[in-house]
């Protein structure tokens, strides 16, 4: 229970305001995190923008690849989530610790999966249909990021065990000091110094600098559960891996393969929008890529308030707090859907001084400040998905995610983008053609799953305090 526990019929006010608290607790150092995690991107596109175009449409369909490979695998490697938090609110710390030693055993055996699929980019590059110019840019980019992903993978369990124990500034220390390491690196690598005798390699110096950060990360991170005394409790026995265990990993897929799939969904319905969009030219993907980039960095608002609401009410769920856990995500929600239209409204109205920190070329910034039009209606709509579907996660519930985004994201988002992108029927208005006509199909597919979520959401919670109700008698 929260600090409110054994009070006295406290008001709805202050429940309310007792689990924002709670929820702001654990949500700033992950916003904090994942800022810096986006900052890796970020930094890429502002030096890439001021380098040369070519690099930049590399970086866009190259980035497009990898998060749809990184991503997806992320989303199973996640499910370290859910299980860890519930196990941490029922007190079973010697479970939680097993959970970390077979999460790192997924990750490793996905990383040759992804790294494979990095290694080797012809269907993203066939897809673009990218020049060969830019295609060799895009190969020496994912070369780079294929040795990149192990770290990355494995810092995502330590990342997803830390914020489950309610641990995040853990991870936010290292995250922070990751992009300490990027952004220096990539300048120098992107740029040159020609006194220390490195050349300019523009896309390719991002990825590069992003391998180094990565593993530095990881490896920080590996000493840090060795030697902080916090992890003790845990029985994580130091020195050496348990053995992989067929039921825990098995348990870690079921709930992991739909969580991952419907990330998948998600990021690739964003991911293919930039391979089509090259279609269109250099200027529209260089364009998109400006405004997806900014669309992201607010996206770590509401993710960061969805993962802090996850974690407590799985925590509560573990403490058998049904009616804890089902309050904490009504209030999630306001709180999110509330921060998110402020957010939005505030980015809008101050979209073009925003876009021209990121390019001077007056076409780009044009084709970035039209998509942004739409960033308020698209933000409120990402929010509201994200928090609901991090909560069904705190219940074990991913499937319903995944249909539900599978219609909404590749369907009415993807295949509706693609039908106005380039007047398939030819009935599109000229306004919805062309990059614009991605970005209306998939603010709608956004809207549409995050309602039917988050109506899904409040009618399980219902079944389940029913069902709780109707065994009570029995207990």
């Amino acid at each position: 229970m929260g600090p409110l526990a054994g009070s006295a019929a406290p008001s709805r006010a202050a429940l309310w305001r007792d689990d924002a608290r709670q929820i702001a607790a654990l949500a700033w150092p992950v916003l904090i995190g994942q800022l810096a995690v986006l900052g890796f991107s970020t930094v890429d596109t502002v030096l890439v923008g001021r380098y040369n175009a070519t690099d930049l449409a590399a970086l866009a369909v190259g980035s497009a690849a990898y998060i749809t490979v990184f991503i997806g695998l992320m989303g199973v490697v996640l499910a370290i989530g859910p299980i860890v938090g519930q196990l941490y609110g029922a007190k079973r710390l010697a479970e939680v610790g097993q959970q970390l030693h077979q999460g790192v055993w997924l990750a490793l055996g996905l990383s040759a999966i992804g790294s494979a699929v990095l290694v080797f980019p012809a269907p993203f590059l066939a897809l673009s249909r990218a020049t060969p110019e830019v295609a060799e840019k895009i190969r020496a980019y994912l070369l780079a990021l294929a040795f990149a992903l192990p770290a990355s993978l494995l810092f995502t369990v330590y990342r997803g065990f830390n914020i489950a124990v309610s641990r995040p500034k853990a991870v936010m220390a290292l995250q922070l000091a990751g992009l300490g390491l990027k952004v220096p690196l990539s300048a120098a690598l992107v740029f040159g110094v020609p006194s220390l005798g490195i050349p300019a390699l523009g896309v390719t110096g991002c990825g590069l600098s992003t391998l180094v950060a990565m593993w530095a990360q990881a490896i920080t991170a590996f000493v840090v559960l060795r030697s902080d005394g916090f992890y003790q409790r845990f029985a994580l026995r130091g020195h050496r891996l348990d053995r992989p265990r067929r039921d825990a990993l098995a348990a870690l897929l079921r709930l992991g393969v739909p969580m991952g799939l419907t990330i998948l969904v998600e990021v690739t319905g964003f991911a293919f929008m930039a391979i089509f969009i090259a279609r269109l030219g250099t200027t529209p993907v260089a364009g998109h890529q400006i405004a997806v980039n900014l669309v992201s960095m607010m996206f770590m608002v509401p993710l960061s308030l969805a993962n802090a609401t996850s974690t407590l009410v799985a925590q509560r769920l573990g403490a058998d707090g049904l009616a804890d856990a089902s309050r904490l995500g009504v209030h999630g929600l306001q709180l999110t859907l509330a921060i998110a239209a402020l957010v939005g409204t505030l980015v809008y109205l101050a979209r073009a001084p925003i876009v021209g920190l990121y390019t001077a070329d007056a076409a780009v910034a044009s084709v970035a400040l039209t998509l942004l039009s739409w960033v308020t209606l698209f933000h409120l709509s990402d929010a509201l998905q994200t928090l609901a579907q991090f909560v069904l996660r705190a219940w074990r519930v991913t499937v319903v995610s995944l249909v539900v985004f599978a219609l909404s994201m590749w369907g009415l988002g993807l295949g509706g983008g693609y039908v106005l992108a380039f007047d398939v029927f030819g009935i599109a208005p000229p306004s919805w053609r062309g990059a614009t006509g991605f970005w209306i199909a998939s603010t709608g597919g956004l809207f549409s799953a995050g309602v039917a979520l988050t109506a899904f959401l409040l009618w399980m919670q219902r079944q389940r305090a029913r069902e709780a109700h109707a065994v009570m008698p029995a207990a």
